[in-house]
């Protein structure tokens, strides 16, 4: 098996391994192709939370985007924790040289455990300056709240902050469902001229770490491989599902989902 695709994930790392750039590698692998990285910041966390994070230089993470582009370019690009102005900046900046297309934005703001992950003064330039440079942005509904200023409780709330979302600049806009306290997940997908809800059964677990990377790059594996970003989106929600339902119990917190969930070994190895 070839990969069929190529992605940079631009993002942070997680030594737990079920978020962030492991889980958006795993995730990628999984799915049938290669992943590249440009890690953004060091944490060190596991299922039950944030102990620290060491922030990776603007400078090197642009060295790490555009060193690795020139020589692999990317089909796809996912971005997932930026936790400065001047990270967005860089990051913006490189994606602009190497000529980037086919961008998914996974808003990283708060860990599982709570821990916040990014400033204000990021949010505020993520609002003016990142969202309208890229093909998707992928917020929960507590992302959602903190980028449109409005509460939501309802899938008709979700509808509304996609299309502030999409007034900002936005060219689609998948707004997640997985906090509505409701038996059935609904995710809705918006674009300037359609909307889409995609609905599942909700899986009764604690053992979501990683959910919201696992989606961003999921759908970014699909879209670069020629899928269309709504068709992306169903793939990668059954995906995400999928390694719910397969789960892990790992950990005394909220544990990782099983990203194997999508592979069939047939070869074996001795």
């Amino acid at each position: 098996m070839k990969p069929k695709s190529k992605i940079l994930i631009i993002a942070g790392s997680d030594s737990s391994g079920g978020a962030g750039i492991q889980a958006d590698i795993k995730t990628v692998t999984a799915l049938g192709s290669y992943a590249m990285t440009a890690i953004t910041a060091v944490t060190s966390q596991n299922t039950t939370g944030v102990t620290s994070i060491e922030a990776i230089s603007p400078r090197e993470i642009s060295k790490q985007i555009e060193f690795t582009s020139k020589d692999i370019k990317p089909d796809s690009v996912k971005i997932g924790m930026l936790h400065s102005t001047k990270v967005i900046k860089a990051v913006l900046n490189s994606l602009n040289k190497i000529k980037a297309k086919k961008i998914i934005l996974d808003p990283v703001m708060v860990a599982k455990g709570g821990t916040k992950l990014i400033n204000d003064a990021s949010i505020k330039i993520l609002k003016s300056k990142l969202i309208e440079n890229v093909s998707l942005i992928t917020p929960n509904i507590p992302e959602a709240e903190i980028l449109t200023k409005i509460r939501i409780s309802s899938t008709d709330d979700m509808i509304s902050a996609a299309k502030i979302l999409l007034n900002f600049g936005a060219k689609n806009v998948l707004v997640k469902g997985g906090h509505l306290k409701s038996n059935i997940m609904v995710d809705v997908f918006l674009s300037k001229n359609q909307i889409t809800t995609f609905k599942n059964k909700k899986i009764n677990t604690k053992n979501t770490h990683g959910t919201g990377c696992t989606l961003s790059s999921a759908i970014a594996t699909y879209y670069s491989c020629g899928k269309t970003l709504k068709k992306s989106c169903e793939m990668a929600i059954k995906y995400v599902n999928h390694s719910i339902g397969t789960g892990l119990k790992y950990g005394k917190g909220h544990g990782p989902i099983n990203h194997l969930s999508a592979i069939s070994i047939n070869k074996k190895f001795r």
